[in-house]
């Protein structure tokens, strides 16, 4: 079993920053990519951004591309999304999810931060 604690959320200005974590811990933590997601108020959950474990790659929607940059810390098993020039279109709760194989989904998702933008 993993678990997924995101933080970090709050309000915050238009044009202003916010920087989220999502620390994973569990018996034995094994990551293939963890992705950041969003759920605003009536709407779908969308896919925000991904990273791969090994590697370091990232991608993005094209929503947030630019002003959103994803990270990760291998030791600590925490990723980061530092999202910039916010926008209050970008008000959500803001999940991460591990994916801990290639031939899997996303198999374990955090409880949520909530990210409020005000214009």
């Amino acid at each position: 079993q993993v678990q997924l604690v995101e933080s970090g959320g709050g309000l915050v200005q238009a044009g202003g920053s916010l920087r989220l974590s999502c620390a994973a811990s569990g018996r034995t933590f094994s990551s293939y990519a963890m992705g950041w997601f969003r759920q605003a108020p009536g709407k779908e959950r969308e896919f925000v951004a991904r990273i791969w474990w090994s590697a370091g790659n990232t991608y993005y929607a094209k929503s947030v591309k630019g002003r959103f940059t994803m990270s990760r810390d291998n030791a600590k098993n925490t990723v980061y999304l530092q999202m910039n020039s916010l926008k209050p279109e970008d008000t959500a709760v803001y999940y991460c999810a591990v994916q801990v194989s290639s031939s899997s989904s996303y198999d374990y998702w955090g409880q949520g931060t909530q990210v409020t933008v005000s214009s």
